[in-house]
C-alpha cells in the first residue's frame, strides 16, 4: 500500500468520539479549537486485520475470565527474534495494564519507601510521577543536549548513584521526548554502571518498533549478549505500535528468577485481576498480521518529521528541531525565539496549538515544546504555518 492509500485507508476524524486527544482540549488548555499535537496517540485507524481478530471475539459475546493462549507467547517472541533478535521465553512473562501501571508495580516491588529512583531528564513526565507517588525520592540527571541531539553525561550518572544509594534506574528506551534510539554501546556503558553499583534497571521500551530511517533499536536484554539480563526488567506493549493504548494490555518482562518470585510475591497483594481479553487478541493479531501496516506508519511519521524539519530550518532557523530516530514525538527548542516565560502564550495563544511543554518533563526545559507527528500530514502542515507566521 503506498502512503496516499493508507492516509485514504485508516486516517480517520477523531473529534467527539470521546477522545482525550481531541475532547478534553477544552477542559485541558482552556480552548476546544486548538490543533492537537500532544499526547501520544495516533489519528489512524489500527490495523485491518486486528480489528478482525477483535470482531470475531466480539462476535463470540462472552467476555468472562481468560487465558492468554499459547499462540500469543511464541507469537510475540517470534516478532521479537525476528526484529531484534531477542526471543522472549514465556516463563519470562507477566502482564499489566499498562507501562506506567507496570514500572509503579516494579517500583513496589523491588524497593522500599524513601528508596532512591534515577531517571534522566527530559524524560515522560509519568516517570517522575510514578516514583514521588510512591513515596519513593526521585533523583534526576539532564542529558547532554548539543544542538538537538541528546546524549548521556556517564559521569554525573555514576555520581548521582553513589551518593543518592540509587536502587533503580528507569531507562526509556527510545527515549521520549528526545528521539534518540540508544546504540548498543550506550545502553552498555550505562547498564555496566547500575551492574556496579547494584542498581535495578527497569527499561521501558515501548516505543521499540517506532524506529525511523536507518537506525536500530536494541533491546536492553541482548545488549554484550545479554550480559545484563539478571539486572533487568523490560515494561513494553503494542500499544505504541498499533495504536491501542486504550485497550490497557501490557507486558513485564523478568529474566531473572529470583525477581521474578519476589516481583510475584508482591502481585499477589495487588494484581488480582486476569488478563484483558481485547487487548491480548489486539497485541497478538498485531504482532501476526501488523509489520506492513507499521511500515506505512513509519513513512508517514518521517515525512512529517521530514516537512517540519525542513520548513523550520529554512523560515524558523532559530528553532532546533531535536534529531528524530525513534518515536513519533519530536522536540522543538524554542528558547532563542521567545522568552521562555511567554512559550504557552507564543504556542498556546497565538499558534492555536496543544502541545506538551518541556518543564512537563524536566525543570531544565522551559521553552522546549514536545509535538506529536503520529496524525494527519494537515495538521502538521498547518502547526508549523502557525509558528512561522507568528513568530
Amino acid at each position: 500500500m503506498n502512503k496516499e492509500e493508507f492516509l485514504k485507508t485508516y486516517l480517520v476524524e477523531r473529534h467527539n468520539t470521546n477522545s482525550l486527544k481531541w475532547d478534553d482540549l477544552g477542559k485541558r488548555y482552556g480552548n476546544s479549537d486548538l490543533i492537537s499535537m500532544w499526547v501520544a496517540d495516533m489519528e489512524f485507524k489500527t490495523e485491518n486485520k486486528i480489528l478482525e481478530a477483535m470482531i470475531k471475539r466480539i462476535e463470540h459475546g462472552v467476555f468472562g475470565y481468560s487465558l492468554v493462549p499459547e499462540e500469543y507467547y511464541k507469537i510475540f517472541s517470534q516478532w521479537m527474534e525476528k526484529h531484534y533478535n531477542c526471543p522472549i521465553d514465556k516463563d519470562t512473562i507477566r502482564f499489566c495494564t499498562g507501562v506506567v501501571t507496570a514500572i509503579s508495580w516494579c517500583i513496589n516491588a523491588f524497593t522500599k519507601p524513601e528508596d532512591s529512583c534515577l531517571i534522566l531528564t527530559p524524560v515522560y513526565y509519568p516517570f517522575h510521577n510514578v516514583v514521588t507517588n510512591n513515596q519513593r525520592k526521585l533523583v534526576t540527571v539532564d542529558l547532554i543536549n548539543e544542538n538537538g541531539y541528546f546524549t548521556m553525561d556517564y559521569e554525573k550518572i555514576e555520581k548521582a548513584i553513589v551518593e543518592n544509594n540509587i536502587k533503580v534506574f528507569i531507562q526509556c528506551s527510545p527515549h521520549n521526548p528526545v528521539g534518540r534510539v540508544w546504540k548498543e554501546k550506550e545502553l552498555a556503558k550505562i547498564m555496566e554502571i547500575c551492574q556496579k553499583h547494584n542498581v535495578l534497571i527497569i527499561s521501558d521500551e515501548i516505543h521499540q518498533d517506532i524506529i525511523l530511517g536507518n537506525n536500530k533499536f536494541t533491546p536492553a536484554a541482548v545488549v554484550e549478549n545479554g550480559l545484563y539480563k539478571d539486572n533487568l526488567v523490560i515494561v513494553t506493549s503494542a500499544s505504541k505500535t498499533f495504536n491501542l493504548a486504550g485497550l490497557l494490555h501490557s507486558h513485564i518482562i523478568i529474566f531473572n528468577e529470583k525477581l521474578r518470585n519476589q516481583y510475584d510475591e508482591y502481585a499477589k497483594k495487588i494484581n488480582r485481576t486476569e488478563i484483558n481479553i481485547m487487548g491480548t487478541v489486539a497485541t497478538q493479531a498485531g504482532y501476526q498480521y501488523g509489520e506492513e501496516w507499521l511500515k506505512n506508519l513509519l513513512e508517514i511519521i518521517e515525512d512529517n518529521y521530514n516537512y517540519l524539519k525542513k520548513e523550520l530550518n529554512e523560515k524558523a532557523p532559530d528553532i532546533v528541531v531535536s534529531s528524530l530516530e525513534g518515536t513519533y514525538l519530536v522536540l522543538l527548542d524554542l528558547r532563542k525565539c521567545i522568552d521562555i516565560d511567554k512559550t504557552k502564550e507564543f504556542i498556546q495563544d497565538k499558534c492555536c496549538l496543544a502541545v506538551d511543554f518541556g518543564e512537563w518533563f524536566g525543570e531544565n526545559f522551559k521553552g522546549f515544546v514536545r509535538f506529536n507527528l503520529a496524525t494527519d500530514p494537515k495538521y502538521v502542515k498547518q502547526a508549523v504555518k502557525n509558528i512561522i507566521s507568528n513568530l
